[in-house]
């Protein structure tokens, strides 16, 4: 082939394009999916906090303190209460879905916690919800160990004729001082969606370009493709989905952060540099992975299903460290791994790139490497 007939970087990318817009998989993975995951798995937590949830309550003590603690559960801004007359009614309407919980005041109570007796209520929740259950269990715990500490600081005041100060040492020994740094509100959303929005664009990205490699072998066009040089082939197709991935990013990061109130403390700069660094070295990773199939139809499928398993072991989910060491190993190829450090460190408590120096030198490495054998594969398959 000629040097005027070689395709270059921009005929490359005009390529692209026109491959993207004739084929309806590639369209609807690369137009439509990236958004329409983003504002379906957004909508989900957009409210982050649970408001309002029943919670069916039986009080067999009738006592000023069960009156009280009901008081204060009701007024929680989280907890409906629903009163019943006795605990098979409510455990009931629990099974039936009526409610996400019943909490039971044994009689007794009051009686057993004003002479310092072991005292026990019984909150019981429907997990089937993860949400609604956790919530309503962290709420009605902190209201009751509360109350509790409090009948205990009148018991030492009055019974024992000790000071206030002296009552509340012998009451709370050990005051824990709990502050929440970066997710003030302890929401499972304001955790999850961060991470979740960049996963989407990961995986659309990786699908979508694996899968177009994948075609160009599948239709006979891969040599063609490489016509013009492996380099120039690898970076003029990569060009297209730099520019459109791109462009979702910094949508995501202006449009999908502030409708889902998600925090961004850090600078938008330095998370697009990261964003940046990213693409670079998912296209050589994506483009490496399509090669290795002779079918869209396959490497779609095969594709679709990493999504999920990556995400599980970024260490993210749970601790990296409690993860088997060959996990370890698999994760640390993937560069949804160091991203996620850097990446939620900028967003949620405002780090920079200069204090991250050591997985943002992971990811570029991952480039190096994804780069180098993305053109020996390539180099490869052109003169086999």
């Amino acid at each position: 082939m000629s040097k005027k007939s070689r395709p270059s970087l921009i005929k490359l990318f005009l390529r692209e394009a026109l491959l993207v817009a004739k084929d309806h998989s590639l369209l609807l993975t690369l137009l439509i999916a990236p958004l329409l995951y983003a504002f379906f798995y957004g909508s989900i937590y957009i409210n982050k906090e649970e408001e309002n949830v029943k919670l069916a309550v039986v009080d067999d003590d009738q006592s000023r303190l069960s009156r009280l603690l009901q008081q204060n559960i009701d007024n929680s801004p989280m907890v409906e209460l629903i009163h019943f007359p006795n605990l098979e009614a409510a455990k009931e309407y629990m099974y039936q879905g009526d409610c996400q919980g019943y909490f039971y005041i044994p009689k007794g109570t009051q009686t057993n916690l004003l002479s310092l007796k072991q005292s026990n209520v019984l909150l019981a929740v429907n997990a089937a919800r993860f949400l609604p259950s956790s919530d309503l269990l962290a709420s009605v715990q902190q209201i009751c160990l509360t109350i509790g500490a409090g009948v205990r600081l009148q018991y030492f005041e009055k019974t024992e004729g000790l000071s206030t100060a002296m009552a509340m040492q012998n009451v709370m020994p050990i005051n824990l001082d709990y502050r929440s740094l970066f997710n003030e509100r302890s929401s499972y959303g304001a955790f999850l969606l961060p991470a979740l929005l960049a996963l989407i664009l990961q995986q659309t990205l990786l699908i979508g370009l694996s899968e177009s490699v994948a075609g160009e072998r599948q239709h006979g066009t891969f040599k063609e493709w490489l016509g013009g040089g492996v380099s120039t082939a690898i970076w003029g197709k990569g060009l297209f989905y730099l520019f459109v991935f791109g462009a979702y990013g910094f949508f995501f990061l202006n449009v999908n952060f502030k409708l889902l109130d998600l925090p961004m403390r850090g600078s938008g700069f330095q998370l697009g540099v990261l964003l940046f660094v990213l693409l670079l070295t998912l296209i050589p990773m994506a483009q490496f992975i399509g090669s290795l199939f002779k079918s869209q139809l396959l490497c779609l499928q095969i594709m679709a299903f990493s999504t999920y398993p990556i995400f599980l072991i970024t260490g993210y989910t749970w601790p990296f460290e409690s993860l088997p060491l060959v996990v370890q190993w698999v994760s640390m190829l993937l560069p949804t791994t160091p991203f996620i450090k850097v990446y939620t460190a900028i967003v949620q408590s405002g780090a920079s790139l200069t204090s991250m120096m050591g997985p943002m030198l992971h990811l570029l490495l991952l480039w190096l490497f994804y780069s180098s054998i993305c053109y020996m594969r390539f180099r490869k398959l052109r003169f086999s």
